[in-house]
Order: structure tokens, then C-alpha cells, then sequence
């Protein structure tokens, strides 16, 4: 009994001594150089609303941000990085849904547990995935989409920017909701992608809202669906997969983590500046203009409820469509 109340004490003591510390460091951040890693390559659409977000803090925070590209394993090696960066508030994680709610629904093993080493900081963006077809298939929306497929089982196949990404878990669904047969062709990336796509070497792919759009607007794609309950700002006659019957309520979304550990202050500030920067209108163009849902505002508390119940949704849709990913 005496050493667990010696325990205690030290406990107590070492906690006192710490909590000054700790509230002096928040004060003084940031004094030097924030490092926002983002596990996709330069050009993505991750990576455009990573630098965007970056050049705004930096302004805002008297500090560069700077984003450090760590594309590979479907997103696993750039979080890998960030998990074992020091908990200070100079290592940050700018992330999609794909790569922080999906991956941990799909692949077997991971070297980080994102609900316990990381902690949701702020949403930035949100947005439907098209679901796009080159423009010589004459599909014009889902319904001839699956009559084409069906009656030409395994002949087309369809793309993803990285297997296990949103757009590989929601046509897995709807090949199960609708009998289709396709195979599945993963890129590494969506550039590549979506250059085959216009050239007609792939048929059929989905994609993010706002890297297809040079495409789209020359006719080469053509996007006959979105995800999410809203259309998209730039392709508005383009339905959802709701309108079209087949109802798919999970967004695509980005936003900004913390390794557990890093001082809740500096957490709380970093939310507070990244609302303001979401709440002005300059955000509000940008994201009209790559097709992204108006800039949400949300709360810390607001966006962790998004990430966890967003985790369990992937989790249980992975199980249906069985996908699973071998790290």
C-alpha cells in the first residue's frame, strides 16, 4: 500500500511539473518550419487541397507550412511517417477518407492505429467521387451503365486511383447491388489514370471531383454519376447515385491530424485558425472551382465524430464487398 501511494505521489509530482512545460510550449508555438506530410504524390487533388491549406496557415501563423510528399502503399508509408514523428505540433498529417478511415477497414495489418495514434484536428474539404466512363462507351448514366456491363460480363473494366480506395469499395458495392461483372484495375495514382481513360485504354473509372475536370470540359470523359447527396458545383446535371437508386451516403473527405500526444492547445489552436481559414470566402471560390461542396466548418469534436463513425461505416461496407488488402 505505501509503495502504490509513493507511486502516486510521484505521479502527481512528475504531472506538476510537466503541465507548466507543456502550457509554455503551446504559447510559444510555432517558433520554426511545420511540416505537413501528405501521403499522396504532388498533383493529386489530396496534395492541392494540402498546399492550398499550407500556404494559409503560414500566413496565418507566422510560420512556413510547408507539405512534405510520402506517396506509396496506398497511403500507408507517408501516415507511417507521421506516426513516428514527435508529438509537438511541428509534424502534422493532411489525409483523405480513403487513407484514414478505409485503409484501416481493409488491410490486414498497419503499422499505426489511426483511432489511438492520431488525433483529428480539422476537416477541410468534402466532396462526391464521379464515377466517370470514356466518351466512346454509350452509357450516358448508372442504369445503361449496368445494362452494358451486364450484357458484356468482364469486358470492361474499371479504375481506381489505389486498390482499397473509396472508389474500389463503393463499385464493389454497387457490382454487388447490381450483378455487374468487372474486373478492377488499381493505379497508382489518379493522373495516370485518368490519361487512359481519355485515351480509351480504360473504359470506366471513378475518381475524386476535381481531377477529372480538364477532361470532362474537353469532352474526352464524361461523368455520369457522383456519390454523396449533392451534386457537384461544376458538373450540376450530373445526378448522384441516389437520384439514380442506388444510395450511398459516405463523402469523400480531408483533413488535418495530429499525432497523439501533441499538447491539446496547440491542437485547439490549430482548429480554431483552419475554421477560420474554411469560413472565408477566397475558400469557398477555391473549392466551387474544383468541384468540392462548400469548405465545411466543423468543430474538433465534430470532425472526430465524423472520423470514428466514418471508420465503422468502411469497416462494415469492407466486410460486405469483401476487400480486404494484404500490407
Amino acid at each position: 500500500m505505501a509503495s502504490r501511494r509513493l507511486t502516486m505521489k510521484l505521479l502527481a509530482l512528475g504531472a506538476a511539473t510537466l503541465a507548466p512545460w507543456l502550457a509554455r510550449a503551446a504559447d510559444e508555438w510555432p517558433s520554426k518550419t511545420i511540416v505537413m506530410i501528405t501521403p499522396t504524390a504532388p498533383g493529386t487533388g489530396t496534395d492541392t487541397l494540402a498546399r492550398a491549406l499550407a500556404q494559409r496557415l503560414t500566413a496565418v501563423l507566422k510560420q512556413q507550412v510547408i507539405v512534405d510528399n510520402r506517396p506509396g502503399a496506398s497511403g500507408v508509408l507517408g501516415i507511417s511517417v507521421a506516426h513516428k514523428a514527435p508529438a509537438d505540433g511541428y509534424t502534422l498529417l493532411y489525409s483523405s477518407a480513403s487513407t484514414a478511415v478505409i485503409a484501416p477497414a481493409i488491410v490486414k495489418s498497419l503499422p499505426y492505429d489511426m483511432a489511438k495514434d492520431f488525433v483529428p484536428v480539422g476537416q477541410t474539404a468534402a466532396g462526391g467521387v464521379l464515377l466517370l466512363v470514356n466518351r466512346d462507351v454509350p452509357a450516358k448514366n448508372v442504369r445503361e451503365l449496368v445494362e452494358l456491363v451486364k450484357a458484356n460480363p468482364d469486358t470492361y473494366s474499371y479504375g481506381t486511383w489505389a486498390t482499397g480506395s473509396s472508389g474500389h469499395l463503393m463499385m464493389e458495392w454497387l457490382k454487388k447491388q447490381t450483378g455487374m461483372k468487372m474486373p478492377h484495375v488499381p493505379y497508382k495514382g489518379v493522373s495516370q489514370m485518368l490519361t487512359e481513360l481519355s485515351n480509351g485504354v480504360l473504359k470506366v473509372a471513378w475518381a475524386d471531383p476535381g481531377a477529372p475536370m480538364p477532361f470532362i470540359r474537353s469532352g474526352r470523359i464524361r461523368a455520369i454519376a457522383i456519390s454523396g447527396s449533392v451534386r457537384g458545383p461544376q458538373v450540376p446535371n450530373v445526378p448522384t447515385l441516389a437520384e439514380q437508386g442506388h444510395r450511398f451516403d459516405q463523402l469523400g473527405w480531408f483533413g488535418v491530424f495530429a499525432p497523439t500526444g501533441t499538447p491539446p492547445a496547440i491542437v485547439k489552436r490549430l482548429a480554431d485558425e483552419i475554421n477560420k481559414i474554411q469560413a472565408s470566402p477566397e475558400m469557398a471560390t477555391l473549392m466551387q472551382s474544383i468541384n468540392f461542396e462548400p469548405p465545411p466548418v466543423k468543430t474538433q469534436e465534430q470532425f472526430q465524430s465524423i472520423f470514428f463513425n466514418d471508420l465503422q461505416a468502411w469497416k462494415k461496407l469492407a466486410a460486405e464487398v469483401a476487400v480486404t488488402v494484404d500490407n
